[in-house]
């Protein structure tokens, strides 16, 4: 995991679980905000489908995870992929986006980050596992009951799509917050 986050050429400290967990909560906030604009713009008719934009976008930038960017490591230990400019591009380095290639100790897992991220994992698909459950549970009463359903003030395909994205965000980037967020103080090593 890293001990540092950058954002737009800025360096932001998260050696601290404390960032770290605002971080978390702050993502998570922002997602929900985002998720109920969306709502209010068109009842996520068209704009559902940014929600799962955000999510990856938020995922790239800040958690990793399942790509190289953000703070955790990537989970299947590749060598990110490198663009191949033969000289530097001054345009990047300008903007501050250019990252030269990465040292192999921040892309592979030791056997202790393998452990974690299964861990995480684990409880992260013991909460999705929860999820689909009510979604079952909901499609059920909507095919089988549907007077259960009728007394809520949205149609029961609006609730369930709208679960939907919500066990999609969870599935995107629960894992790594849960490393995020249980991950002791580090160590700074400058």
């Amino acid at each position: 995991m890293r001990a540092e986050l950058v954002l737009m050429g800025k360096r932001l400290d998260m050696a601290a679980r404390v960032h770290r967990r605002a971080l978390v909560v702050s993502i998570y906030a922002g997602l929900a905000i985002l998720m109920a604009a969306l709502w209010s713009v068109d009842r996520w008719h068209t704009s559902g489908v940014y929600m799962i934009f955000a999510t990856f976008l938020v995922n790239r930038l800040f958690l990793g995870g399942y790509n190289f960017g953000g703070l955790v490591k990537p989970f299947n230990g590749k060598t990110p992929e490198q663009s191949t400019y033969r000289e530097t591009p001054f345009l990047m380095l300008a903007l501050r986006v250019y990252q030269p290639a990465p040292e192999e100790s921040e892309y592979r897992n030791d056997e202790r980050e393998v452990h974690q991220r299964d861990r995480a994992h684990y409880q992260a698909y013991q909460v999705l596992t929860i999820a689909l459950t009510v979604l079952w549970l909901l499609a059920d009463w909507k095919m089988k009951a549907p007077r259960l359903l009728a007394w809520m003030p949205v149609s029961a395909d609006v609730l369930l799509y709208g679960l939907v994205l919500m066990a999609v965000v969870a599935a995107v980037t629960l894992p790594q917050a849960i490393l995020l967020w249980s991950e002791p103080d580090m160590e700074r090593t400058d």
